[in-house]
């Protein structure tokens, strides 16, 4: 709430126009500048070849690709470099990505030109070949926008979890689509920014206007668990849109067990609750605020729903099939079959069986946990 109280003191207008104007004073070039590509890698000797391939491929090539080896014990930094990549190593780094992240950009962004371009790739997925040159389009017809991120579809693997996964992307694409671009949170899988938004935001940072991040005007807050979710705050405070067109896909690795699947969504789960907390009640925060309450909902309705059902079956009172309730399923089982349309009539069928219910039951007691987690301030586990 602290931040919250910042922003909302009536500054962030006057003081925004000033910091923009300052650092549009050094542009000098044609936008869709040199494009620059981080790669933070942790152990991921397995699939950094892959993904730096995938750069090779571009459409529109990079000017520079940089792979930031963060506390590597795996063989990633060499093969990086046989690769032909540019290779920096983090000294002391206990932020995760985000500490990564901000150590390459603080090298970056001092001397880079306000024009040029950042794209932030995971080392565990691979752009389509069109991505950069389809992004810096994108970025480039829109001053106002701060931020392209891309569709990402499930790579191969995981067995069942892995299958589930890969529907529950193509939904989400499907949903991208038909919104447009329009997106909640620029994905941290692959996002290509200005340098001088990134100069702006770390700006803001120092300035007071946006959360502290590192403290240092760090671009990432090392604070959170969700850095791209708090950036698309960040930029969304300081009046950019932000973007995820359906030309800009890749593909990304699924979780191969329930275990990290578990894992992986419950930080996300937390890191989203708690970026709202952190950026307050705001004109940007309040479609967040209301995706969250929907989502308590949805968990409350799940509980009460089982339990009437063990209540049923426990008193011997038995289940009674009920015409309204016959077609609310209806309903449902209709949304399980369109939205799974990107993957083919196999997997609309399929999903007539309502067996993704698993995954549904499952993320819903995620999300229980993540809100005990969060109200109860438990110790974050990345």
């Amino acid at each position: 709430m602290q931040h919250q109280k910042m922003i909302d003191a009536g500054k962030l207008p006057s003081a925004l126009q000033k910091m923009t104007a300052d650092i549009r004073q050094g542009a000098h070039r044609a936008g869709g500048g040199g494009v620059t590509v981080l790669v933070p890698a942790h152990n991921e000797a397995d699939a950094i070849i892959e993904t730096l391939e995938s750069l090779e491929l571009q459409t529109r090539r990079p000017d520079r690709v940089i792979v930031i080896a963060d506390n590597c014990t795996d063989a990633t930094e060499q093969l990086a470099a046989d690769f032909g990549a540019e290779v920096i190593s983090t000294v002391g780094n206990t932020d995760k990505k985000a500490g990564a992240l901000n150590f390459a950009l603080n090298g970056i962004l001092a001397d880079a030109d306000p024009d040029d371009l950042i794209l932030v790739q995971d080392a565990d997925s691979q752009l389509s070949p069109d991505f950069i040159e389809n992004a810096v389009r994108h970025l480039s017809a829109n001053d106002n926008l701060g931020a392209v991120g891309g569709v990402f579809r499930g790579g191969p693997g995981g067995g069942f979890v892995g299958h589930l996964q890969r529907n529950e992307y193509a939904r989400y694409a499907r949903d991208v689509k038909r919104l447009h671009g329009k997106c909640l949170v620029v994905t941290g899988t692959a996002a290509l920014f200005r340098v001088r938004t990134l100069q702006g935001v770390s700006t803001a940072r120092i300035m007071g206007l946006l959360p502290a991040g590192n403290g240092h005007g760090g671009i990432y807050d090392t604070s959170v668990l969700t850095e791209d979710n708090e950036l698309s705050f960040a930029l969304l405070t300081l009046g950019y849109s932000i973007a995820s067109p359906a030309d800009c896909t890749l593909v990304t690795e699924v979780m191969p067990t329930w275990r990290e699947l578990w894992a992986q969504r419950l930080r996300w789960k937390r890191g989203a609750v708690e970026n709202c907390v952190q950026y307050g009640w705001t004109k940007i925060t309040r479609p967040y605020w209301g995706r969250q309450v929907l989502s308590m909902i949805g968990v409350l309705v799940t509980m009460a729903y089982f339990s009437s059902i063990a209540v049923a079956l426990g008193s011997g009172q038995g289940l009674h099939v009920h015409a309204f309730w016959m077609a609310v399923t209806g309903v449902f089982v209709i949304e399980r079959i369109v939205t799974v349309r990107l993957r083919g009539w196999k997997y609309m069928l399929l999903a007539a069986t309502m067996y993704e219910t698993i995954i549904d039951l499952f993320l819903q007691v995620v999300h229980a946990k993540a809100y005990m987690d969060a109200i109860f301030n438990k110790k974050k586990v990345w």
